[in-house]
């Protein structure tokens, strides 16, 4: 009975991202997303890395997630290429496999803003499985601030992880 109700939790935990805006203010933002699965941290990494298999094509730039790519290596690329239409989301500037990697840049209409950011994802092991946390801090210009777009980004990364979440739930049954 104990096995069934710590089961059941963990699905019910691995079935939506918990979603935190650490901080806002005008001239930046941080947030802290998390989810939980119930695989092992190398596997919860390798799908993270096969990004078009699991990203939301709707905020991709050409309509298509099979686009994307992530070169897990320091100074790989986070890119979409379509034909000769060409996008670098982010820069990748730390791996260690199965545990984190670290990206730079800014996404989506971030990108053109005069601010800088730096993404974080962690697979930490947990029992039963591995807790996911995306780290997204940003800081820089913008005309009007910052502060209003915190929980725009917020609901959009937040909906990434779980669409990362949600992939490595329907691999596992």
């Amino acid at each position: 009975m104990t096995k069934w109700v710590f089961s059941t939790a963990l699905f019910m935990l691995s079935t939506a991202a918990l979603a935190d805006v650490t901080s806002k203010a005008d001239t930046g933002f941080s947030l802290v997303i998390t989810g939980v699965v119930e695989t092992t941290p190398a596997r919860a990494y390798e799908q993270f890395v096969r990004i078009d298999e699991w990203w939301l094509k709707g905020h991709t730039w050409y309509g298509k997630s099979e686009n994307l790519s992530i070169e897990p290596r320091a100074g790989g690329c986070f890119c979409e290429i379509s034909g000769d239409n060409q996008v670098m989301h982010m820069l990748v500037s730390y791996v260690q496999p199965g545990v984190e990697l670290k990206m730079v840049g800014g996404l989506g209409s971030l990108q053109m803003m005069g601010v800088h950011g730096g993404m974080s994802w962690r697979f930490k092991p947990i029992p039963g499985g591995t807790r996911i946390t995306q780290t997204y801090n940003v800081t820089g210009y913008a005309p009007g601030g910052l502060k209003d777009l915190a929980d725009i980004v917020d609901s959009i990364q937040t909906s990434q992880l779980n669409a990362l979440v949600n992939k490595l739930s329907s691999d596992n049954n």
